[in-house]
């Protein structure tokens, strides 16, 4: 992740609180992801943590870099596991 400083774009805190994951959680996903995929959107990258016992999800953070910072669009849960090459967002995650 290097030392960039993170901002957090108003539409990633909302998905966060929507979706219960942490500020903190977040970063650790930033830090050591299970998998990386290109973003949707130009310039960005998407990576992804799995998570849950019984009932298995994926935890996933969207962002893009830039020269300073480190800018997160959005984050979000997907229940179950998705293959790699496959970027699944939920609709209206983004």
């Amino acid at each position: 992740m290097g030392f960039k400083k993170l901002f957090w774009t108003a539409h990633s805190k909302e998905k966060m609180k929507f979706y219960g994951i942490s500020e903190q959680r977040v970063r650790r996903i930033l830090k050591s992801p299970e998998r990386t995929e290109k973003g949707i959107a130009e310039k960005t990258v998407a990576v992804m943590q799995k998570a849950g016992g019984k009932r298995k999800y994926e935890l996933w953070a969207m962002f893009q870099d830039t020269a300073k910072q480190r800018k997160i669009i959005s984050a979000w849960r997907y229940p179950g596991e998705t293959k790699p090459g496959e970027l699944i967002i939920p609709e209206g995650a983004l």
